[in-house]
């Protein structure tokens, strides 16, 4: 009986920034380092009550769904052998801590990077001691929050940091509102100088220098240190839940990290709608969780593009338009992505939260030469709405053998300018050019999928549907209003692991 078994790999999870003495005090005197929280809100139900749901947090979760268990035992941490089921926490702050450590500063990313190459080799031994198959099977999952993502991006990017056998042993990596790209304090990078409490950690220059990238422009980047298909980022777009920093950091962020600088290029993400810690925060969500089990031990990669075909105008810029004044235009894409039976959201871009996706139509037909004109066609590749990218798990069907989500999407202008002024006289706030909840099912016959659809705001979401064309790897559900918008959801499904 082999000791691992794909996909349940051992997972160590690298805790976020403690700034002050006494936070990383703290944060050294709890077990787990925030990885155990939970959380308890109230929703209303049908009938009117009010009742509780209890997330108990990632860490119980596991233990409960899955069957992981944590490294301490008898007050201490286990030095012998543990079971490819375990939880270990990086507790690469406890040097700097009075009581455990020498009290002498926090390490710097290079020394907590170097520590979790060692972990990772330790988890190794502990796994599979010598046994040559064992340790051939052996890979590990690196769960990080906040700093300690760029900790996990150090180890990955860095090759004078840590071992090349560590690294390889690294098979996915899930981090929460890592500032991937840096932070921003009333939209100016934090400055290099602020060397107190480490929070030149977050400046570009800074980053570039550990993680070893040629520029410091943009540095949420792999520069093909590791597969970008295997790194996921959950993103947080509530910045009125976490602290005071939200007054600084402000709108379009969880609170402190900016939402466009919380993924990694080229990387799946997610959006959803919460803070950067704490109870309400990222880690301990049952969004976060949901989609931290599926990216782990999903099977199925699900991506949707919205290929915009049409854009109508309203009937007064039109007539603007058609008189030969120039129309400046962008517009909001909204999408939120929940699976059959669920009351959480796998991925949730909205505007009211700033995540929704913004686009202007020079964009996305970059070769018209006519802004803001419907019927337009693009002539160079334009630059599509990705609405969403998320994993799904075959093992998680209830009834059936068929994958089925939910996809509310919306297209909405922000506003028209005509030859350079606003357009107010008639404007209409936040009017839709398009709105549907697309119901997806998806099924594998073989090794072939098959699509069926559902255009639930006029039809049952349950309903058989209609099957799907195919065309260039990707299925397209044809998209309209009757206020003439066209497009196409463009639907990508990839099998990323055998069930």
């Amino acid at each position: 009986m082999p000791i691992i078994k794909e996909p349940f790999y051992p997972i160590i999870y690298v805790r976020g920034f403690a700034m002050t003495q006494s936070a990383i005090e703290e944060t050294v005197a709890t077990p787990y380092m925030g990885f155990n929280l939970g959380s308890t809100k109230t929703r209303q139900e049908w009938d009117g009550e009010v009742v509780r749901h209890i997330f108990e947090s990632p860490l119980i979760r596991l233990m409960k769904d899955y069957g992981y268990v944590d490294n301490y035992s008898n007050g201490t941490e286990n030095e012998g052998r543990i079971p490819a089921k375990s939880v270990i926490i990086h507790r690469y702050y406890e040097q700097a801590d009075r009581d455990i450590g020498d009290g002498n500063g926090a390490p710097s990313i290079e020394e907590a990077a170097d520590g979790l190459s060692r972990l990772i080799l330790k988890t190794r031994e502990q796994v599979c001691g010598e046994d040559k198959e064992e340790r051939k099977r052996f890979r590990v999952y690196l769960v990080a929050h906040s700093m300690g993502g760029l900790i996990v991006r150090c180890l990955l990017q860095n090759s004078r940091i840590g071992s090349p056998e560590a690294k390889k042993l690294v098979d996915k990596v899930f981090t929460y509102g890592t500032p991937h790209n840096g932070i921003e304090i009333r939209g100016v990078n934090v400055p290099r100088f602020l060397g107190g409490w480490d929070i030149n950690n977050f400046n570009r220059r800074r980053i570039a220098e550990y993680l070893q990238l040629p520029n410091h422009d943009q540095v949420n980047t792999l520069n093909g240190t590791f597969p970008e298909s295997r790194f996921f980022c959950h993103v947080g777009c509530n910045h009125t839940d976490y602290n005071l920093s939200r007054l600084a950091v402000g709108p379009m962020s969880d609170g402190l990290v900016p939402i466009k600088n919380a993924s990694i290029k080229d990387a799946p993400r997610v959006y959803t709608n919460h803070s950067h810690s704490g109870h309400y925060g990222l880690v301990n969500s049952e969004e976060g969780y949901q989609n931290l089990i599926r990216f782990l031990y999903g099977n199925v990669l699900v991506k949707g593009i919205l290929e915009v075909e049409q854009l109508p105008l309203p009937p007064s810029v039109r007539k603007a338009h058609e008189s030969g004044r120039q129309i400046r235009a962008s517009y909001y894409f909204e999408s939120t992505v929940m699976p059959r039976g669920a009351q959480f959201r796998l991925s949730d871009r909205r505007t009211e939260t700033g995540s929704a996706i913004l686009r202007t139509f020079d964009e996305m037909f970059p070769d018209s030469g006519s802004s803001g004109s419907s019927g337009a066609t693009p002539g160079r590749a334009g630059r599509m709405p990705v609405l969403f990218t998320v994993f799904l798990d075959t093992a998680k069907i209830e009834a059936g053998h068929t994958l089925v989500i939910t996809v509310d999407l919306s297209v909405r202008s922000t506003e028209y300018r005509i030859s350079g002024n606003l357009f107010t006289r008639q404007r209409i706030p936040e009017e839709n050019l398009f709105r549907e909840k697309v119901t997806l099912h998806a099924s594998m016959t073989g090794n072939k999928w098959r699509l069926r659809y559902n255009l639930t705001d006029e039809e049952w979401g349950e309903n058989r549907g209609h099957l799907a064309d195919s065309h260039n790897g990707a299925f397209t559900i044809p998209l309209t209003s009757r206020k003439g918008f066209r497009g196409k959801l463009l639907v990508h499904s990839d099998v990323v692991r055998k069930s």
